[in-house]
């Protein structure tokens, strides 16, 4: 088959099917993801706090707080949409909008 013909081949989802299963993501991973995030948030927090109060100390203790405060509902907000069957806000975001 010809360069040109595997660019024109119409794309078939059989191709590109996986299992509904091996798209959720663990446990682990969301709590890797809550992390990395949290620490680069924390750091955003901690900085606009000492802008704004001009006060170390009030700004670590504001961003302690907010780490792990945010960082449960962090990963509580991403455990939910695991819930969610994927595809399921898209078809009924499309029913809405039919």
């Amino acid at each position: 088959m010809s360069n040109n013909k595997l660019l024109t081949k119409p794309y078939t989802q059989t191709r590109f099917r996986t299992n509904e299963k091996s798209l959720k993501e663990s446990h682990i991973r969301t709590l890797l993801k809550t992390l990395s995030w949290r620490i680069i948030a924390t750091a955003t927090t901690v900085t606009i706090a000492y802008i704004i109060f001009g006060n170390i100390s009030s700004a670590l203790k504001v961003g302690g707080i907010e780490f792990f405060a945010k960082m449960l509902i962090y990963y509580c907000h991403e455990r939910a949409w695991q819930i969610r069957p994927r595809g399921r806000v898209r078809n009924w975001l499309r029913r809405k909008n039919a």
